[in-house]
Formats: structure tokens, sequence, C-alpha cells
């Protein structure tokens, strides 16, 4: 009998279905501080641990020398990242030990900014204006011809972390100086107001077998830098906004090359045009609890259909998923004061569960009717902000004003 196939996992998800992986090994790696982490222990043949030099940062030269020493006695057929920080570094290990998924040609269109934005526009996907930072010439140019306000972003930062909203040309220039040596690091983008959409989705031999699409009430990048209470909703499958998501969403996946697993991808509609223009796209589960979201209005629990893609790939097995349910759904998620929320106030049929986030609150709600949803999250948002919400200041960054 064949051996089992060898999984090597970065930062395996405790959500994703374990029975999927009874007859595979698994090996952990994952970050040093990370030990302590309630990891499935029970579901991991082996664990192993890289110092950060900086928060999710490896040694990558350190990392390829392990995982050759690791190869010498054990034969990895897969190599899974789950963490949009540990895409390149799975990628560069597929590269450099030839095993089969994404390399790092097309792992940027999944992590690097800058690069999926070009590969959108090439691909005749609108995209808001943006340019790189690295001549003056070509910023002082894009800065003449597109009007304030922009956005300065890390090419390579996970959710809306270490991004500036730039009011002005003075503004602009003393931001990239104090960039210094990480000036091109980032890029430069026009700033377009508008509702915000992610879709998320899972792809099997090319094919995109499911899809949800959902409208953030509050999008990250103003929670992440004002503070205050993230909310999204499910859109209805058969509803116009649903049906042009879906469109886009599987041009970009199409275009950028993807073949299989979990995708995050992130749509603005806007204000002024009422046009669809992609933002990001990731390879791999959304975070903040979208999954949660997801399942709550499909039936569809999207880590455990991509570890089920996963094992039919190493298989050679076909796949297919369950057709979803038609529920909308809604998500509340805020830091508060308390380590430990009192739910009983927020206690109704419509919740489908209640989070456990140490220091957060974290509501999923279901129902028949979208409206009902809505109108749950926008009483709970009520009540979080008058007695429970705690706001902290963005975390420091080269950029913080």
């Amino acid at each position: 009998m064949k051996n089992p196939p060898f999984f090597k996992l970065f930062r395996f998800d405790p959500e994703a279905s374990l029975e999927v992986f009874s007859s595979n090994k698994i090996i952990l790696v994952t970050s040093e501080n990370l030990k302590e982490k309630d990891w499935p222990w029970h579901a991991i043949e082996e664990t192993f641990y890289m110092p950060e030099l900086k928060p999710s940062v490896w040694n990558l030269e350190h990392l390829i020398q392990g995982f050759s020493h690791l190869m010498k006695t054990r034969k990895v057929d897969a190599v899974v990242a789950l963490d949009d920080y540990d895409v390149e570094k799975a990628a560069l290990i597929r590269e450099t030990f030839r095993i089969p998924g994404m390399g790092q040609t097309t792992h940027r269109y999944f992590r690097d900014k800058l690069a999926m934005r070009q590969k959108a526009k090439d691909s005749g996907i609108s995209v808001p204006e943006f340019t790189a930072v690295f001549n003056d010439n070509e910023v002082n140019e894009f800065t003449d011809r597109v009007p304030a306000p922009w956005v300065l972003k890390p090419r390579s930062e996970a959710s809306a972390s270490g991004i500036k909203k730039i009011t002005s040309k003075e503004q602009l220039y003393e931001a990239l100086e104090t960039l210094g040596e990480e000036r091109h690091l980032f890029l430069l983008e026009s700033f377009k107001p508008g509702d915000v959409y992610h879709v998320d989705s899972l792809t099997f031999n090319q094919k995109i077998v499911f899809t949800s699409s959902s409208k953030y009430l509050a999008p990250p990048m103003q929670v992440s830098h004002d503070g205050g209470v993230f909310r999204s909703k499910t859109l209805g499958r058969y509803s116009e906004e649903f049906k042009a998501l879906e469109e886009i969403n599987a041009s970009v996946l199409s275009n950028f090359g993807l073949m299989n697993g979990a995708t995050h991808t992130e749509f603005i509609r806007g204000k002024e045009d009422g046009k669809w223009y992609f933002l990001e796209t990731s390879s791999r589960v959304g975070g903040a609890h979208i999954p949660d979201l997801v399942e709550a209005s499909s039936g569809i629990n999207i880590w455990r259909e991509w570890a089920k893609i996963e094992d039919a790939l190493l298989r050679g097995k076909d796949y297919s998923v369950s057709p979803p349910t038609g529920y909308y759904s809604g998500l509340i998620v805020a830091l508060i004061k308390d380590k430990e929320p009192n739910y009983s106030s927020f206690e109704c049929e419509e919740v489908v569960k209640f989070l456990p986030i140490d220091y957060h609150v974290g509501i999923v709600y279901k129902s028949n009717d979208a409206s009902i949803v809505e109108e749950r999250l926008d009483s709970a948002a009520e009540m979080i902000q008058a007695d429970m919400l705690n706001i902290l200041p963005p975390k420091s960054t080269k950029l913080s004003s």
C-alpha cells in the first residue's frame, strides 16, 4: 500500500476539519513565539519552530537549510500556507525543493499589492489609479495627474496595517522621506470613496466551485485606523451585486493563475461612478472570523473544504462541494475593555454563535431575512459603542503621524 501523503503546514488552523487529515502525516512549522497557542496537537506529527527577526519575518536562508535537513528523512508532498505572511515562504520552499503548487512568480499576484494591481490592470480589470514610488519623476507625474487624497500602502503587509491616507504633496514627500530605504516596499494609490466588498472562494483545478460575497459595513481600513466596530454581511446569491462580484472575482483568479485552494478578494464600488474596482486578493481563507460568517449563510466551512481540496489533489481524486444554503448572515467584532464579554443582552434567535476571543465581542447572526440581519448588526453596534468599546491607537509604523 502506498505511504500516506506527507503534509507540511504553516500555522495549521484548528478550524480545519481534522478528520480530512487523519490519514496524512502533518508537520507544523511556525514561529517560536507561538509555541503555547492552542494547536490541535493530536493531529500534528511533528513541530518545528522558527525564530522571528521581526513580527512574522523569518530568516529564509535558515528556513531552507532546516527544510533541507528535514527532507533527508521525510518525503514532503504538499506545502500549504494558511497565513498571508507565509505565502512567500511556502512558494520559496516549493520552488527550491520542486514540490507542486504555487511558485514564486504566481505568489506575487496574491501577496504583493503592486504586482497584483499591475496584473489586474494588464488584464483589463478596473483598479484605482496607482503608481510605484521608486522614481521621483513618476511620483510627481502621478500626483499632478491624479488629485488628492491618495493612499500610501505597504506592498506586502496583511490586512489594513501600515496604510496611510495622504492629503497633500507636502505630506507625501515627508512620508516618503521617512520611509528611507524601505520606500520601495510601498505603493501610492488614488483614494476612492465607496462601499467595500469581499469575495471568499474555493477553486479546484482552475474551476471556482464555491463563492460567497459580502459587504463590509465598516471597512477594515476604517476600523484599523479609527477604531470602532467591524461588521460584514453576506449578499443574496441572486442579487445584482452578488452576480457582478462573482464575475469580476472569476476574472481576477483566472488571470492571476490560481489553480487550487481558498481565496479572499476585496473590491470597492465607487461612490461617484458606481463601477467595480479590484482592491486586493490573497490565496488563503479570510481573517477576522469571516469563515464563520460564510458558514452561517452557506453551510460551507471553507477551512474544511480547503483541506478536502488539498487531500484530493494529493490522492489524484475528484472534489465537489455541497450546494450552499441560502441564508443571510452577519458578523460583528469589536475590541472591548473586559477580557470576557457579557453576552446576555445580545441573546436572540438569530445568533449562530458568540465568538470566544479575549478582550473582544464577536457575534455571528443568521436569518432568512436580510433586513433582520442588518437590524441585529446595527443594534449590537450601538450597544457595544455605548458601553463596551475600547479603542487603541494603530500600531506604530514608520508612517505613523
